[in-house]
């Protein structure tokens, strides 16, 4: 048994929703599982949104735009490359992240880059005293993200902190965001401040499933969403499997606490906010000035 807090005494959250990601059509001709959606949001303060997708040539994300949050792209194979209106361009392979925040303004392109091309993407709010901030970027090569292991137990710590070592990612909204593989019949106890709000997504199971919460629970398999409720010490889970291993991302962050007004890529307080940015789109200023002139090679 393994566990990032002594286990005696660990009190876990239980399971308050389970959210299976249907399959749907986003981008231009990209398949996405959605885990979050508007109906989770209230749940999951600061999370905005999270899709598993699934792209490769000539589909692909082309050319959009965003302002008022971040997005978190997490490369799970192939390979996909960006490029932005800033001049800032890159390509982030399997086991790569790219944290953007897109602040006041951004157009960018997701493109795909190898035949097969899978990843998680995330949304995650920012503040009103945020959202109008420069575009910023953190790149994360797999190499650069800490990874720790025991008994049975593998973590890549993108963002927080687990079995004593953190990321170099800096967090404007705090954020943990960590992928775990787990050994067949193997436990884990992760910690989670209590006052945030978390979920795990299930990437890949066996026969058994995950159980979280208790030993006990309901299995869940593989493209679950599963989301805890508040309070007590963290996040258990079991491998159920006998022959597989398990593999989930957990995520949590601190509940940020302001209305949350989302109008397609643009996330506002205010309804006020989003006709400006709609306007601000439209005729290119206050962020968007480049938008008249710029496309993606």
């Amino acid at each position: 048994m393994s566990s990032s807090s002594s286990s005696q005494n660990f009190v876990s959250r239980s399971v308050i929703k389970k959210v299976f990601a249907k399959l749907q059509k986003e981008g231009d001709g990209a398949v996405v599982r959605r885990g979050i959606s508007r109906s989770e949001q209230k749940l999951l303060d600061p999370f905005l949104m999270l899709d598993e997708f699934s792209v490769s040539p000539p589909a692909g994300f082309p050319d959009h735009p965003h302002r008022g949050f971040e997005t978190v792209t997490y490369v799970l194979e192939g390979g996909i490359t960006h490029q932005d209106f800033k001049g800032h361009k890159g390509t982030i392979y399997a086991g790569d992240v790219q944290w953007m925040t897109a602040g006041r303004g951004i157009i960018h392109s997701e493109m795909p880059e190898e035949e097969v091309n899978k990843g998680l993407q995330l949304w995650i709010n920012l503040s009103s005293n945020e959202k109008m901030i420069e575009p910023n970027y953190q790149e994360l090569s797999s190499s650069d993200i800490p990874k720790a292991e025991q008994n049975g137990v593998q973590v890549k710590v993108i963002a927080g902190e687990s079995m004593g070592i953190h990321s170099p990612v800096y967090t404007r909204t705090p954020t943990m965001f960590l992928d775990f593989t787990l050994e067949p019949g193997v436990q884990f106890h992760q910690n989670v401040p209590e006052s945030w709000n978390a979920f795990a997504y299930v990437l890949e199971s066996g026969e058994g499933g995950a159980a979280f919460g208790s030993s006990n629970a309901s299995p869940v398999s593989a493209h679950n969403v599963v989301v805890f409720g508040q309070g007590n010490d963290g996040v258990s889970v079991w491998n159920k499997s006998s022959s597989k291993k398990l593999r989930f991302v957990l995520i949590a962050g601190e509940p940020i606490g302001e209305p949350v007004v989302q109008y397609g890529p643009f996330v506002m307080n205010t309804q006020a906010e989003i006709d400006m940015t709609i306007e601000d789109y439209h005729y290119g200023k206050n962020g968007f000035e480049m938008a008249k002139y710029w496309r993606s090679q």
